[in-house]
């Protein structure tokens, strides 16, 4: 009943076609812990990775891996005009956006705040986040 972002579409297709694997933990009280997190239900985390040495400014004959950092997908999957909080487990020394091609964009560093990370999106905008991680 509803309109598809009232009956969760997007999450339930998820869902079905990214089921999550259960991995047996190493101790029976080990804590709950989520990598990412966004504060929007109508934003999607699409992917995550490790960031190539051409983001940051490295000179590189290939774009090799950077351990030290990681690429960012997500969008608005709603159609509406949203603000959203990326937050981490990850200790962030540096945030930037990209554009598709993994360039950082003129509009640059994005502040860190306690919350985490506040990205604006408009319907159905595609972002990528470059996060440095702390050493």
């Amino acid at each position: 009943a509803g309109s598809f972002q009232d009956a969760g579409v997007i999450q339930r297709a998820y869902d079905l076609n990214f089921p999550l694997h259960v991995v047996p933990a190493s101790c029976a009280q080990c804590p709950a812990w989520s990598a990412f997190s966004v504060s929007s239900p109508g934003v999607v985390l699409e992917a995550v990775k490790q960031a190539s040495a051409h983001l940051t400014g490295v000179n590189a004959p290939k774009a090799e891996d950077r351990p030290d950092a990681l690429l960012v997908r997500l969008y608005e999957a709603h159609g509406s005009t949203v603000d959203a909080w990326l937050q981490t487990s990850f200790s962030v020394q540096e945030a930037m956006l990209c554009d598709l091609l993994e360039q950082p964009t003129a509009e640059g560093h994005l502040p860190l705040e306690r919350q985490g990370v506040r990205l604006s999106f408009t319907p159905f905008r595609v972002l990528s986040v470059l996060l440095v991680l702390r050493q």
